[in-house]
C-alpha cells in the first residue's frame, strides 16, 4: 500500500483535504479520532489521563471534558509531554491495526497532527502539509470551534512551525483561502501506489533544465527516508542536481553506502516497498582500476525522479561520485562547461525515451575530466 502522511497546523484545514481525499477513493486514518477512541469512557487510557491531571477533566457522565484537559495539558510542555506519553502508544498501535486491515492497492492517507513533532515523516513514501496563516487558523478556531483565542494560541504555539513543516513537506497545499484542487495530486498518488505495488519506476527522456533551488529540501527529505528504510546507513545526494547552480536533468541521484554487494541485495525488497524498487545490476564506467559495480533502484513516485545507486562505500565508483560532485561544486568554469554539453545533448536527444544515447555521448567530456577531477583531490592534499 501507500503510505501518505498528512498534517498541517490545528485550524490549516487538514480534514477538509482529507476528506477531499477520502472522495477520491482513499483510506483515510484520522489520528484525532484514534486519540479520542483511547480516551472513551472505561478505557485504561481514560483513566491514566485522570490519574495523572485530576478528576476534573471528566464530564459529570464520566466522558472526558476536552476543554478542562486541554486548558491543563498546553499550558507546559512537561504537562503536554504528559499526556503525549500516555495517548501516543495506543494509538499508534490502532494505526497500526487499522493500516493492517486496509487492501494492499490502498492509497492510505494518515491524518496526523502531531507528524512533524513526532519526528516520522521519513516512514511515509510522500508527505503532505497543509498551510494556512496564523490569522486565518485563530478565526476558524475560536469562530467555527467557539474554542477560547487563548487556549487556541496556546495549542498553535506547542505545535511546530511553519518552517519546520516545510522541511519535511514533499507536497506544501496552501487552505488559507480557497480550498485547493486535489486533482492532480490524487493522480500522482495513484501513479505512485501502482508503481511501489508493481515495483515499477517512474522514468523520462533526459531533458536537462536549470538549477531549481528546491533540489536541495528535496533531497534531504528523500535522502532521509533511504536512510531509515536501510537501516540509517549513509546517503550522499551526488550527480549534477548536488551541484548549486548547475542545469541537470530533474533527477535526483543518491548513493546508498554498503558493506558489499551481498548486502546490497539484502536491502532489495525493503527500499522497493519503500518506493525505491530495484532496477538491476551494472558496473559504472570504470574510472581507473578496482571493482565498479553497483545496485540500482529508482524512484517509484512519478512526480519526483530518483536514481538510487548501491556501491560498496570506499569503492572506487564511491569515492568517485562524491570527488566528481565536489569537483564540480569547486571549479565555476568547469561547472559551466559541463552545463554547456548537456543542454547541447539534452536537445539533441530530447526525442529519446532512454538515457543510454545521452550517457554515451557526454562520455569523451567525462573521460576527460579524469585528470581534471585528480588535480583537485591533490590540489586539497597540497
Amino acid at each position: 500500500m501507500l503510505r501518505v502522511g498528512l498534517t498541517g497546523g490545528i485550524g490549516s484545514g487538514k480534514s477538509t483535504i482529507a476528506k477531499l481525499l477520502a472522495d477520491k477513493g482513499a483510506v483515510v486514518i484520522d489520528a484525532d479520532k484514534l486519540a479520542r477512541e483511547v480516551l472513551e469512557p472505561g478505557t485504561e487510557g481514560l483513566r491514566e489521563v485522570v490519574k495523572a491531571f485530576g478528576d476534573d477533566v471528566l464530564n459529570g457522565d464520566g466522558t472526558l471534558n476536552r476543554a478542562a484537559l486541554a486548558a491543563k495539558a498546553f499550558v507546559s510542555e512537561e504537562a503536554r509531554q504528559t499526556l503525549n506519553s500516555i495517548t501516543h502508544p495506543r494509538i499508534g498501535a490502532l494505526t497500526g491495526q487499522r493500516m493492517a486491515e486496509a487492501p494492499e492497492d490502498a492509497i492510505v492517507v494518515h491524518d496526523i497532527p502531531l507528524l512533524v513533532e513526532r519526528d516520522i515523516a521519513a516512514v511515509y513514501h510522500l508527505v503532505i502539509v497543509v498551510y494556512a496563516d496564523v490569522e486565518t487558523r485563530l478565526r476558524r478556531l475560536v469562530g467555527s470551534r467557539g474554542m477560547d483565542r487563548r487556549d487556541a494560541e496556546n495549542r498553535i504555539a506547542a505545535q511546530a512551525t511553519d518552517e519546520q513543516r516545510r522541511a519535511v513537506a514533499d507536497v506544501w497545499l496552501d487552505n488559507s483561502g480557497e480550498v485547493p484542487d486535489v486533482t492532480g495530486l490524487w493522480d500522482r498518488l495513484v501513479g505512485f501506489e501502482k508503481n511501489v505495488r508493481t515495483q515499477s519506476y517512474a522514468s523520462g527522456p533526459p531533458i536537462v533544465v536549470p538549477y531549481d533551488g528546491r533540489w536541495p529540501a528535496q533531497a534531504r527529505r528523500i535522502a532521509r527516508r533511504i536512510s531509515v528504510a536501510a537501516g540509517g546507513r549513509r546517503v550522499e545526494h551526488i550527480g549534477s542536481t548536488a551541484v548549486p547552480g548547475l542545469a541537470a536533468k530533474d533527477v535526483l541521484d543518491f548513493q546508498l553506502a554498503v558493506e558489499d554487494m551481498a548486502a546490497a541485495d539484502s536491502l532489495r525488497e525493503t527500499l522497493a516497498q519503500a518506493g525505491f524498487p530495484y532496477v538491476g545490476p551494472y558496473e559504472d564506467t570504470p574510472r581507473g582500476d578496482g571493482d565498479w559495480s553497483k545496485r540500482l533502484h529508482a524512484g517509484a513516485d512519478p512526480g519526483r525522479r530518483v536514481n538510487l545507486h548501491l556501491r560498496v562505500e570506499g569503492a572506487p565508483n564511491w569515492r568517485w561520485a562524491i570527488d566528481f560532485r565536489d569537483w564540480l561544486r569547486h571549479d565555476a568554469a568547469a561547472r559551466a562547461e559541463y552545463a554547456e554539453l548537456k543542454l547541447e545533448l539534452s536537445q539533441r536527444f530530447a526525442a529519446d525515451s532512454g538515457a543510454f544515447a545521452y550517457g554515451e555521448a557526454k562520455e569523451p567530456w567525462m573521460e576527460a575530466a579524469v585528470a581534471r577531477v585528480a588535480a583537485y583531490k591533490g590540489g586539497q592534499v597540497s
